[in-house]
């Protein structure tokens, strides 16, 4: 691959993941869509740094108990998204939409930001980062300094579990328990949100994952030859997706209790995720996980890495998750 071509194709990708990883300043515009959101400007916690967390309430809020769905890169969820984005998801108009045909349950949604520093290390999951050999290791999280590189998943899915979703419980009319209980998010938002089912499985009944960062790196050049005629791409990369399947395999959850949803494009970015899905819809097969049922994978042609791909299939996922 010539320089200027893996210039080009490495600001593209960093751009794909820089969409969900820049931290939105501006103050909150109401719901066009109605309801009412309420701000959480800096949500403290034992265990991660704070950041903000965004609630959207449906406009029928008071009228009966809702189902909560916990969304990863919150930034980018409602409009206005921020600036790097391609565009909102606009979860709360589609949300509203599918309850008007009666797709959906009633449901909130609880969006929590990143924090842009330290997204790598929050979303990449930590189990299957420590299975790796340290020269493997060394290649997922930006580069630094042992503290700087270390990873923080952990501690963020158990912020979500027992801080903030006990406070979310606590302070609305929702559901609480399992069934009622989903997690979404979109690259390495989809590794965190599966992680995090695979490690309170008693607190989330659902999880979406959409372009799913099965490679974890963040290191573009590790993997960027991949792109080019006959491969060629770093074979730590493999390694590292199957570290994660091989931590899936013990930990997630039995078949029968959980619903499952996956999908990715075919263009950029998303073009490397077919065949690590593959591995990952075998094991769920293995499982006996039923497809259609408990789980399903989506691939969209022609579909590329930022919101704006994420925003048109978004009701997909939000439908086989929330069915009545």
């Amino acid at each position: 691959m010539t320089d200027p071509i893996r210039r080009t194709l490495l600001m593209s990708l960093a751009g794909g993941l820089a969409g969900c990883a820049a931290t939105e300043q501006r103050p909150p515009a109401a719901p066009a869509a109605g309801g009412r959101f309420i701000d959480y400007p800096a949500f403290a916690s034992r265990f991660v740094a704070p950041r903000r967390v965004r609630v959207w309430l449906p406009p029928d809020a008071g009228r009966e108990r809702l189902a909560v769905l916990y969304m990863q890169d919150g930034q980018n969820v409602f409009d206005p998204p921020s600036p790097i984005a391609k565009g909102a998801w606009e979860v709360d108009r589609q949300l509203l939409a599918l309850r008007r045909a009666r797709a959906v349950r009633p449901t909130m949604v609880v969006a929590v930001w990143n924090t842009e520093d330290d997204r790598a290390r929050e979303y990449a999951p930590q189990a299957a980062i420590e299975s790796l050999p340290a020269a493997v290791r060394a290649l997922v999280l930006p580069a630094g300094g042992a503290a700087d590189a270390a990873p923080l998943a952990d501690a963020y899915v158990r912020f979500l579990a027992t801080e903030l979703k006990p406070y979310i419980d606590a302070h609305y009319r929702t559901r609480p328990g399992r069934d009622d209980t989903f997690l979404m998010g979109s690259s390495m938002g989809g590794l965190i949100s599966l992680y995090a089912l695979a490690s309170y499985p008693q607190v989330y009944g659902g999880a979406a994952c959409l372009s799913t960062h099965w490679v974890i790196t963040t290191n573009f050049g590790a993997f960027a030859d991949e792109f080019a005629p006959g491969g060629g791409g770093d074979a730590r990369v493999d390694r590292m997706a199957a570290a994660y399947v091989d931590w899936l395999r013990v930990h997630l959850p039995a078949a029968g209790t959980h619903r499952l949803y996956f999908d990715h494009g075919t263009r950029g970015l998303d073009a490397l995720y077919g065949p690590y899905q593959q591995q990952v819809d075998r094991l769920l097969e293995a499982k006996g996980y039923r497809r259609g049922i408990d789980w399903t994978t989506r691939v969209f042609p022609g579909a590329a890495h930022d919101e704006s791909y994420w925003r048109a299939r978004l009701a997909i996922p939000l439908t086989f998750l929330l069915r009545p």
